[in-house]
């Protein structure tokens, strides 16, 4: 919702691309300092008590979005929205990861799936509050409110989870092991990196439409329903091809394919085309996260929690990288920023094992 809502953000808080750089920037830095520990406490048995308190934060830092007067009242929303999500979204994943050990790469792809639906709905529910007035603030404080019996959910679960109890200090010496594995290191660097044609993107996603293409707010929205629309999509092809296959082939494909698509996307004039090209990169995108993501678990074996920190350490200097596209589209215009992203599927073609 967010990401389609930055031009009415923008214009209702008078901000530039760089002050939206250090917003999606300043959270995530510290969120990178905070959710390591997070992620090494919840690689024990105080994980179910982490995540519950982490729904709360969540559903009181979409409370704090939806009255931000300024830029430093949305930037604080930020700072407590990340970590929180940490805490409440990334140990329920790692929670996941330890139902079945032999099948990271499926649970991911089912994951990234059900994550998809909630990414489709959030451009469709902003552009439903622009119509009805409710706008992105009154739309927050919806989503505040269904966080509610998310985090009373967590507290109750189905079933239990088989969720290995590690002492933290044992967590923090596995996670020193870990950031000095080449292939833990090998995932880790393309997770990062393939994010600029992920959530970077989509955090400018919209303004590009507005900015560059010149089109309306509630177009800019279709736009990145469209964008969603098709990510879910090939989530959900990629589900039964991974039964069937390992990802890391499908890897390969989709990033030499998205080195031709994603230039073509950014050169060619008028709406309908840049449409249709974007919808093709949202199709190729899929599994960029969850089989990389799926493959950092499987050489941590039972340590979720401790992929939930090493992530986070991982990430500390790709927090930078919407504050770098930020300051260069203030400086040379959106389209030439946007071109960095290109580094993602070079990214993906030089660091992929080739067995």
């Amino acid at each position: 919702m967010r990401e389609a809502a930055w031009p009415a953000i923008r214009r209702d808080l008078a901000l530039n691309y760089a002050a939206i750089g250090l917003l999606l920037a300043v959270p995530g830095v510290v969120s990178g300092i905070v959710e390591p520990a997070l992620g090494l406490l919840g690689n024990s048995n105080k994980r179910r008590m982490i995540i519950s308190a982490g729904g709360m934060a969540f559903a009181a830092a979409l409370l704090l979005v939806s009255i931000a007067g300024s830029f430093l009242g949305l930037l604080v929303a930020f700072v407590v929205l990340y970590p929180a999500s940490g805490a409440f979204v990334a140990l329920s994943q790692a929670s996941l990861m330890d139902q079945d050990p032999a099948g990271h790469e499926k649970y991911m792809a089912r994951w990234v799936l059900a994550g998809s639906v909630g990414v489709v709905l959030g451009p469709l529910a902003f552009a439903a509050a622009i119509r009805t007035g409710w706008g992105w603030r009154g739309l927050c404080l919806v989503l505040a409110l269904g966080t509610i019996p998310l985090v009373l959910a967590s507290r109750h679960p189905a079933r239990q989870h088989n969720t290995p109890a590690h002492p933290f200090c044992d967590s923090l010496r596995t996670a020193w092991h870990a950031l000095r594995n080449r292939e833990v290191i090998r995932w880790l660097v393309l997770l990062q990196i393939t994010d600029l044609l992920g959530d970077v993107l989509t955090g400018f996603l919209a303004l590009y439409f507005v900015d560059v293409v010149h089109v309306s707010v509630a177009d800019s929205a279709f736009a990145i329903v469209i964008w969603t629309v098709s990510g879910l999509l090939g989530d959900a092809l990629l589900v039964p091809l991974l039964n069937r296959t390992s990802g890391v082939p499908q890897l390969r494909i989709s990033a030499l394919l998205a080195l031709l698509v994603y230039p073509c996307l950014l050169i060619v004039p008028g709406l309908g085309f840049k449409l249709i090209l974007l919808a093709v990169l949202g199709l190729l995108h899929a599994g960029w996260y969850a089989i990389p993501q799926g493959r950092l678990y499987g050489e941590l074996h039972d340590n979720s929690g401790v992929v939930v920190a090493v992530s986070n350490i991982a990430g500390l200097p790709a927090q930078a990288f919407p504050l770098i596209l930020g300051i260069l589209a203030q400086g040379f215009g959106l389209e030439p920023a946007l071109w960095c992203c290109l580094l993602a599927p070079i990214a993906l073609l030089l660091g992929l094992p080739r067995s």
